[in-house]
């Protein structure tokens, strides 16, 4: 809801943007990236998004801060320093499924890290958020068993760098990831 506001993070609507650009281009729209970004200006988007929310019986006046947050959370740190060099989307959603999601509405999972970010040891991973101390605990005792977010030695973000980013599209780099 805040990317369709308008005040979302800038990596989620660029690749939002990316991917529905490319599905314009196959229907024949130029130019089909600024096409999306234009309609999410312009609250095209919010518009259609809360037209759709009314259609399957929510209130579509809703905010993303009416939504409740889980009360339970366990914030996962990392244990060295180095750099965010992968980050296991599959367990992801493990976790925010044992957590309760997507039936407990305030179950889910906050990352607060992106591919190729450095860290500091202790700095915060992901946070998980639970309405329920049993689900949680489920996804704290699966988090200890899977790697979730891998944090490489000092230097590794180097190595993405002149690895990895060659790789990606002119337009990307790991930084806006």
């Amino acid at each position: 809801m805040r990317a369709l506001q308008g005040s979302g993070p800038q990596d989620l609507v660029d690749k939002a943007a990316s991917l529905v650009g490319l599905l314009l281009e196959l229907l024949g729209v130029s130019g089909g990236k600024a096409v999306a970004l234009e309609v999410l200006r312009s609250g095209k988007a919010l518009a259609k998004m809360r037209e759709i929310i009314a259609e399957q019986g929510g209130d579509p006046g809703v905010e993303p801060e009416d939504i409740p947050i889980g009360d339970k959370k366990l914030t996962v740190r990392a244990e060295r320093d180095g750099a965010v060099t992968w980050i296991n989307n599959s367990a992801v959603a493990m976790v925010a499924r044992l957590a309760g999601a997507p039936k407990d509405k305030g179950a889910g999972v906050e990352l607060h890290v992106k591919l190729g970010d450095s860290v500091r040891e202790g700095d915060p991973l992901f946070t998980v958020y639970s309405e329920h101390s049993a689900k949680l605990q489920a996804a704290e005792d699966y988090i200890t068993s899977a790697t979730i977010v891998q944090v490489s030695k000092p230097g590794a973000d180097m190595l993405l760098k002149s690895v990895v980013e060659p790789l990606l599209p002119a337009e990307l780099t790991l930084a806006e990831r």
